[in-house]
């Protein structure tokens, strides 16, 4: 996958978002976050953009962290979320799926159907 697929801008809205429903798949590391979330079609996401915001999470009581030991290396900071990080997924997420919807009816608009007389038509340039 590309290591840029999708403007800054994009990716900043969504990270956090996006984030939190890689840590509900369970717990798991800075690295292997970052990986997941290029396999599912992200991009690659510095650790200096993950670490910054995984620390925001973190003092919002959305996510909690443990020390686990390393297998032949050092240990490793995993992330979990907390039953409010589950609420602040569900919450997000269906804030994110609402804009998304409206995104798409703004760039790319259907045709209101000739059903209904007082709506105005919307027609695309």
């Amino acid at each position: 996958m590309s290591s840029d697929p999708w403007p800054g801008e994009w990716l900043r809205g969504v990270l956090d978002v996006c984030v939190l429903a890689v840590l509900a798949e369970g717990p798991t590391y800075g690295y292997a976050i970052t990986a997941r979330l290029d396999e599912l079609g992200l991009g690659a996401v510095k650790g200096g953009t993950l670490y910054p915001l995984l620390a925001r999470l973190e003092q919002a009581d959305l996510v909690t962290t443990q020390w686990r030991p390393g297998v032949g290396g050092p240990g490793r900071k995993y992330f979990a979320l907390t039953a409010t990080g589950r609420a602040e997924l569900a919450r997000r997420g269906s804030a994110w799926r609402d804009f998304a919807e409206l995104t798409a009816a703004i760039v790319d608009p259907e045709p209101v159907p000739e059903t209904h007389p007082t709506t105005p038509r919307r027609t695309t340039p």
